[in-house]
């Protein structure tokens, strides 16, 4: 700084002071051209100043050996890990090219200098990476049938990065290269992931309908995965919620009495039916009895012929075996339903023997009329449903 305005008060000077200017006096010419240089000279001097010493300075105290030598930008790291302390995370979705989302997709993420890492996609299709060190990365989405696709991009110091949905188109190459070297079990597992997503306007849940003609049956562990799924549905215990409503306004199950506590009681039990129900005979008896528990729509052929085909499917079945069956898992299923509520509904409303038969008669029915419905009104309604 001082040099600075040393620097400054020299060219004020410079600017005014006459020995800056050449003087001619009335003595010789060789004289007047020595005192002309001289002029010139000392105002060159003047307006060039004394040499800034500031940067030399400052190169020598960088030359210092104790001069830091990481760069102020380096991110510091943790004594423990070796990794940036700011980490952060990487999430996205994964669906497929009609906005449908994949849950059980193998998501990798890989980075220079880093250990490779592995999620999986949950039930919204949803995958996320914690504790992320900063810098570049890339995310790799594959699924036996579908086309593997990468996506790349940098992480900054605690960034919660949020990647671009990751559509997962099938592979077209697999679909014709593989299809022969699928075992029964990946197919079957396709399918059903395909039936988890098939809701009767885009709500209630449909996961029970098969659409496609081939689809093998499915082993023990993809039929309770599927009655799981279908119990701990959130839209269908609203739905229960509803159907529980109705039952206090009417005062049904009167044993039960009013108010929050007889709504409760009203609601456990309808959920209890249901859980039951579905996993009995949608799960238990199937895997014992060897059948599938789904309804296989015919979509072919006259209204006669479908009607008829919808109403011998509520007491027929298609068993593991591919072959049409008497569906033993769900009638027996309804009856062990229906007498296991006898233990915690309303002694006044238990039903007996003769009830539970005339209940599982009721049942069958309604299997009918839903079959029918399924076969003529379920699929217009539900989107985003593969050909079949």
């Amino acid at each position: 700084m001082a040099g600075n305005i040393e620097k400054g008060a020299i060219l004020k000077r410079s600017a005014g002071d006459p020995r800056c200017r050449p003087h001619i006096s009335s003595a010789s010419v060789g004289h007047a051209l020595l005192l002309l240089l001289i002029g010139f000279a000392n105002c060159a001097w003047a307006q060039q100043g004394p040499p800034d010493v500031g940067p030399a300075k400052s190169e020598t105290l960088a030359d210092l050996p104790d001069a830091p030598q990481t760069p102020v930008s380096q991110a510091e790291t943790s004594p423990e890990t070796g990794l940036p302390d700011r980490l952060g995370s990487i999430q996205g979705v994964v669906s497929s090219p009609d906005g449908a989302v994949y849950e059980g997709v193998l998501v990798a993420l890989t980075q220079p200098g880093m250990p490779a890492r592995s999620a999986t996609s949950d039930n919204n299709g949803h995958f996320n990476f914690t504790d992320v060190a900063a810098g570049a990365f890339q995310l790799t989405v594959s699924s036996a049938g579908f086309a593997t696709q990468h996506l790349s991009g940098t992480l900054l110091p605690g960034e919660n990065y949020k990647a671009a949905t990751m559509v997962l188109p099938v592979s077209m190459a697999t679909s014709e290269v593989r299809v022969n070297s699928l075992t029964r079990v990946e197919v079957a597992q396709m399918e059903m992931v395909e039936e988890e997503h098939q809701r009767v306007l885009g709500v209630m849940p449909n996961f029970y309908v098969v659409y496609s003609r081939d689809a093998p049956p499915l082993n023990t562990r993809q039929k309770f995965h599927l009655a799981w799924r279908s119990s701990v549905d959130p839209i269908g215990t609203l739905i229960i919620g509803g159907v529980s409503g109705i039952q206090q306004a009417t005062n049904s199950f009167s044993g039960y009495g009013q108010g929050a506590q007889g709504y409760a009681k009203r609601f456990g039990a309808n959920y209890a039916d249901n859980f039951i129900g579905t996993m009995i005979g949608g799960a238990i008896l199937p895997s014992l009895l060897k059948q599938d528990p789904r309804y296989f729509w015919k979509g072919t052929g006259t209204v006669r012929s479908r009607v008829l085909y919808a109403i011998a499917n509520a007491v027929v079945c298609k068993g593991d075996n591919g072959r049409r069956q008497f569906d033993y898992s769900g009638i027996l299923g309804g009856l062990a339903a229906g007498g296991i509520s006898n233990l915690y509904y309303p002694a006044s409303d238990r039903s007996g023997i003769s009830l539970t038969l005339e209940n599982a008669l009721l049942g069958t029915a309604e299997s009918a009329a839903g079959n029918i419905f399924q076969e003529f009104v379920a699929r217009r309604f539900t989107p985003k449903l593969p050909s079949p």
